[in-house]
């Protein structure tokens, strides 16, 4: 999902280092209370935990949807 435009002039939606939580690791996006946003790459990949469902990854976001939630959109998995 490499495809999403990063606007130079706003900072409101931004690339992060994060771990997700996730049951499924084939969605797309994910909701504002299943990602924590990392300050570095290592940082991400150190707090990763698969057996309990947290996973490191590239996120963008967040970005609001229509219905009014906050998203983060997967960029790949770390």
């Amino acid at each position: 999902m490499n495809h999403l435009p990063n606007d130079p002039l706003s900072n409101l939606v931004e690339r992060h280092f994060a771990v997700v939580y996730t049951r499924r690791r084939n969605r797309e996006r994910f909701p504002e209370n299943c990602v924590e946003v990392m300050p570095s790459l290592a940082e991400a990949v150190a707090a990763a935990d698969p057996d309990n469902h947290r996973y490191a990854a590239r996120v963008y976001g967040p970005s609001r949807s229509s219905e009014g939630f906050r998203l983060y959109y997967l960029l790949e998995w770390l």
